[in-house]
């Protein structure tokens, strides 16, 4: 028996006018979009957030000062990456808009280019930084509060994290700066295998995303005033601190 496949676009269905294809696409979810009208399959079974790039990525913009921002942090030698976000209250819309991503070097130089992006905002590090550090014993996570960050331990609730940034994806309400080249790449591949489980390969920023969303976000912070640099942290952290995230 011979088999072979069709793909049709709606634009090759005659009875489907230009004001029933935008009542029909505002309706549909972002992640099933090129499916419905372009006949394109949804990609795989395996994939973690089966939705387009183009729906979550946005060019950059001046992010407005008054937006709390945090950031996330998963350590490790060959790969220490970092993930900021920036919280529109308005439209409970955060936006992922920096990136940090470098292998095989020591706590002081991710901190520096972590310090660089704003020392006042609070990051949510990957609870397994709290272990021992195999080459010497030492708390990462103590080594990089010494460095100057300030650090809260992740909620790493796989699933959960999962779930809580699909939802915001897939609604519109978690959006990627289109110069995270790097979470743009990871997001592409990650995946699921064929029991189910996570590929646990070139994940360090979708884990970012995990940590951010469910820890992160909850402890950010509007950037102080000048006035209020220089003053106590907790001081101004008290005063500016997001609720009902």
């Amino acid at each position: 028996m011979t088999r072979f496949c069709v793909q049709a676009t709606w634009d090759d269905v005659p009875h489907l006018d230009e004001k029933t294809k935008a009542e029909l696409i505002a309706g549909m979810p972002p992640h099933m979009r090129d499916a419905r009208t372009k006949g394109i399959p949804m990609l795989g079974a395996g994939a973690i957030y089966p939705i387009p790039e183009e729906a979550i990525v946005v060019e950059p913009f001046d992010l407005p000062k008054w937006w709390p921002r945090a950031y996330a942090l998963d350590v490790g030698w060959n790969r220490t990456a970092a993930l900021w976000g920036a919280w529109e209250r308005e439209s409970d819309i955060v936006y992922l808009y920096s990136e940090h991503y470098v292998g095989q070097s020591p706590p002081a130089v991710h901190s520096a280019a972590i310090s660089a992006r704003g020392v006042w905002i609070t990051g949510a590090i990957d609870p397994a930084a709290a272990g021992a550090n195999q080459k010497d014993g030492t708390r990462l996570i103590e080594e990089y509060r010494a460095l100057g960050l300030r650090l809260v331990e992740a909620d790493n609730a796989v699933e959960s994290g999962i779930h809580a940034c699909y939802q915001r994806f897939s609604t519109g309400r978690l959006k990627v700066f289109s110069t995270l080249r790097n979470f743009r790449a990871e997001y592409r591949i990650y995946r699921r295998d064929e029991k189910g489980k996570i590929v646990k390969e070139n994940d360090h920023l979708m884990d970012c995303c995990k940590y951010l969303i469910n820890t992160g976000m909850r402890h950010a912070s509007v950037e102080p005033s000048e006035e209020e640099d220089g003053k106590d942290v907790s001081a101004w952290r008290t005063r500016s601190k997001v609720t009902g995230y």
